[in-house]
């Protein structure tokens, strides 16, 4: 698992495609060169539960959107279409105090309307600290509401 901070300048690095992006502060890594994306969070006070470690629910959340993004580049990596999640699990394996996070998804299984997607959340010493398994549906813009 390489964690190497995003390269600067970038075109396909997403800082603010989201309220909740711009409210957690990751950054989305688009252009990764094993076509994962992965989602980077450099972690501050604001992200500490009341154990000073990274909360599990932001935990969730990064996984959640790392599998939206692999599922959405595995559709269509032009267009990037919206996913919804149907079912989300998380696994917590280890806790995160400081530093970097990365989280990537990958897609197991399903077809065109309905993908299965894991995700993996590192601490920036590349230890394992999160698991995710989804199931995710493509949504049409029109559709939402």
């Amino acid at each position: 698992m390489n964690s190497a901070p995003p390269e600067p300048g970038r075109a396909h690095l997403i800082t603010d495609a989201t309220g909740a992006q711009r409210l957690i502060g990751w950054t989305t890594d688009l252009g990764h060169r094993d076509g994962r994306p992965r989602l980077y969070l450099d972690l501050g006070a604001q992200h500490g539960n009341r154990h000073g470690v990274l909360h599990g629910g932001i935990i969730a959340m990064l996984l959640d959107s790392a599998c939206g993004y692999a599922g959405a580049r595995h559709l269509d990596p032009v267009a990037l279409p919206e996913l919804l999640t149907l079912s989300f699990t998380t696994q917590f394996l280890a806790p995160v105090a400081g530093g970097r996070v990365t989280a990537l998804g990958t897609v197991t299984g399903g077809g065109r309307r309905t993908l299965f997607i894991a995700g993996e959340l590192f601490d920036e010493d590349g230890r394992l600290a999160a698991t995710s398994t989804g199931v995710y549906r493509p949504v049409a813009k029109e559709t939402r509401k």
